[in-house]
This record gives structure tokens, sequence and C-alpha cells, in this order.
């Protein structure tokens, strides 16, 4: 620097002192005009200033204005209190209505008539044009960081509001069922600003309601379920496990909805575990599993497996079925039966009796149909347990004479 210019900054740095000296005993008199002029400009600031609003817009003008001197005479002076005051100050005005155009607006009506009395009183005491660059230099980067603070407040406020809460909630379900998955950074920042606390395991729950479930309707879940109920698929997350008593409270809150639960399981895998699950809700509507109010996943794990993979399912039907053609309907229907019976008794004639109905007399007679149809492969222990999967595969499955359905689900062994 040379000797000039550093004389030169030595007498705006004295100058600037002299001017936050000369401002001081206007600041009540520039805080007053401030607020007049905002309630004048803007219409959304013409209430009376009785009352905390009043309050509010007052300290946030008389804050500053005197923070601003403050800083003209000692650049290291602390911010933290002004910066709360404008910070609840965005805060309160989002939750007053006013939109963030009107805030904003409210800050540059503040830094103009702020500056015009700079001006003022920079002209009457003789500063230089090179001084009052700086100040209209420093005055505009001050309110630009305190408009910053109050901007945060207001989407602060917004993001707390029960609607803006509600979007956040579903934005952060969405984000953890994402995949490829998203960054856990981003994850967690969502989640610190709707205040769920993430868990080590959660339980996704699909859910089926009898009738669309409208945008205005909020159950009343409990808080730290995450719930997406007006998509095309609903779904919630529930942290950790489904207790008997969390269940009871979902089927309060969902009273006309089929709910399947998936598996609870680690955190990256809640994606997989609502796959499941859904599929498990279509295996209902395709009548592979009992119409229940509340399906668990996790107790038909072998049917999802089995019907996770259509066209693989439709070959094995196909191969089971083939061994069957030239049979009527009803030869195939009773095959089938007997198949199932002498699978599901391992061979034994009484057993097989009981579950058909029949006398051992008649099962030994279809045993000699199945070995004629099937031959070596009812004696091979792979061949055995294709037959069981084409079986459980098949989509309405053979029925005994007056007698329960032999679905993939219904004889399934819990």
């Amino acid at each position: 620097m040379t000797g000039g210019a550093a004389g030169e900054a030595a007498d705006s740095a004295v100058l600037s002192g002299r001017l936050a000296q000369i401002m001081r005993p206007e600041l009540e008199s520039v805080a007053d005009e401030i607020v007049a002029e905002i309630r004048a400009l803007i219409p959304e600031y013409r209430r009376p200033l009785d009352g905390p609003y009043g309050k509010n817009i007052k300290a946030g003008v008389q804050h500053a204005v005197s923070l601003f001197v403050a800083q003209i005479a000692d650049p290291s002076a602390s911010t933290q209190h002004a910066h709360e005051v404008h910070r609840r100050l965005g805060q309160y005005e989002m939750r007053e209505g006013r939109s963030l155009d009107t805030l904003q607006a409210a800050y540059r009506v503040g830094a103009r008539v702020a500056w015009r009395r700079i001006m003022e009183v920079g002209r009457r005491s003789g500063f230089s044009s090179t001084v009052m660059s700086q100040l209209a230099d420093a005055m505009l980067g001050f309110m630009d960081e305190l408009a910053s603070v109050a901007l945060d407040g207001f989407l602060e406020a917004k993001a707390c509001s029960a609607d803006a809460l509600d979007t956040w909630r579903r934005r952060l379900l969405q984000l953890l069922l994402e995949r490829p998955a998203v960054p856990p950074e981003a994850v967690e920042e969502l989640a610190q600003l709707v205040g769920w606390t993430t868990p080590k395991t959660a339980t996704p729950v699909a859910v089926r309601p009898a009738f669309p479930l409208k945008g205005a309707h909020r159950p009343s879940l409990d808080a730290d379920v995450l719930a997406e109920l007006s998509g095309v698929e609903p779904r919630l997350l529930v942290p950790g496990a489904v207790t008997r008593e969390r269940l009871a409270a979902l089927e309060q809150a969902l009273p006309r909805c089929r709910l399947a639960i998936g598996p609870c399981v680690p955190m990256d895998g809640v994606a997989d575990s609502l796959r499941w699950a859904r599929k498990a809700l279509a295996l209902v509507d395709e009548g592979v599993l009992p119409p229940r109010r509340v399906v668990w996943a996790q107790e038909c794990l072998p049917v999802l497996l089995l019907h996770s993979d259509e066209a693989l399912t439709l070959q094995l039907r196909r191969r089971l079925l083939a061994s069957l053609d030239g049979l009527t309907p009803r030869q195939r229907e009773r095959m089938l039966e007997t198949l199932r019976a002498w699978l599901d008794a391992q061979g034994h004639v009484v057993g097989m009796a009981d579950r058909l109905s029949v006398h051992p007399q008649t099962v030994r007679y279809r045993m000699r149909q199945l070995e004629a149809t099937f031959g070596d492969r009812l004696r091979d222990p792979d061949a055995r347990f294709e037959l069981e999967l084409a079986l459980r595969a098949l989509p309405t499955a053979p029925r005994q004479s007056g007698a329960a359905s032999y679905t993939g689900v219904s004889n399934t062994r819990r």
C-alpha cells in the first residue's frame, strides 16, 4: 500500500467513526422514518402498530440501524443479537401470511431511507465522495445480510407450517425409498428440518384404501410415522418394528384400508421391503393370498419369491400342465388335487385320504394314475420340488368337492 493510499484509508476510518458519532442521535428518528415509509409504500404493512405486530416491525428496524452504525465505528461488533431478531422477524412475517416478495421489498425500502439519511448527514459534515462510496457499499452489503437472515427465518417457519411440514415429510419418505439411494447427508438434512429422528430399522406398510384417500383427509397417525397417502400407491414408514399397539393405532387411523406390512429392515432396505409389501397386496387381489385386513409379508416370503417373476412362474405351470394334456378339465382338477395331497402327506395313503375326504382304496387308485402320468418324477427330489412349486404357482388352485381351496397360500404352513 502506498503512503497516499494508507493515508486515505486512515482518513476514511476516522471519518467513518465521526459519521457513527453523528448518526447515533438520529437513530430513533431514522428508524421511525423507515417504518413510516414501509407502511406508506407497501399495503400489507398498513396495520396499526399497537401490539406484537408493531413491536416486531419497530424492533427489527431499530436493531438494523443501530447495528449498522455500531459496525461503522467498530467493524468487529457482534451481529449475533441482530441476526436473531431478524430471523424471528422473517418467521413472524411468514406466520402472518405475508409473502417473501413483501418481506424483501420492506428491506429494500429500509435500505433506501437509511441511505438517504446518511447522504444528508455526510453532505452536512463534508465527507468526501470516497468515504460516501465506501459507506454505500457497506450499507448495501449490510442490508443484504439482514435480508438473507430474515429469508432463512421465513423459510424455516414455512417448513414448519402444517402444510409445508406434511410436504417435506412426504419428500423425506420419497428420498428414503429412492433407488439408487440418495446421499445420507441429504436424508439427514431433511430429517432434521422436519424433526424426524432417523431410526436404525424401519417397517414400510403398503396401503390399499377401499376408496381413494382425499387430499384433505389426514389420518391421525403417530408423529414418527412418515406417510404418503394421496398418491397412486399409498404407503407408510414406521420406525422400528410394527408392534401390536402400533398396528392397532394404524388400523384405527385407516379404518377402511387393507395394510400389507413389509419386513422390518435396516434403512437401506426399506425400498425392497415396501416392494414385497406391495406384491403381497397384488397377490391378495389375484386370489393367491387370502383377503385379510392385515397381510404380513414376513409370513409369506416363499409365496412372494415364487411370484416374483411371473414369466418364469408361467413356465413352471406350463411344464406341470403339459403332463396333463388330453385330460378333461375335471380329470385335470382331480389329478392336481391328488398330487397336492400326495406331496403334503409325503405319499402316506391314510393322510391323503383325510385330505381328499375319500376312501383309502380310492387314493390307491388315484396314485396309480399319478404314477402313470408323472412316472419317475415322483421319486426324484428335484422333480418333486418343481412339481410343488408349480402347484403353488397356480393362479386358481383345484378344489376338493365341498372342501377348502388348495391355493398356494391357504395351505402354506406358517
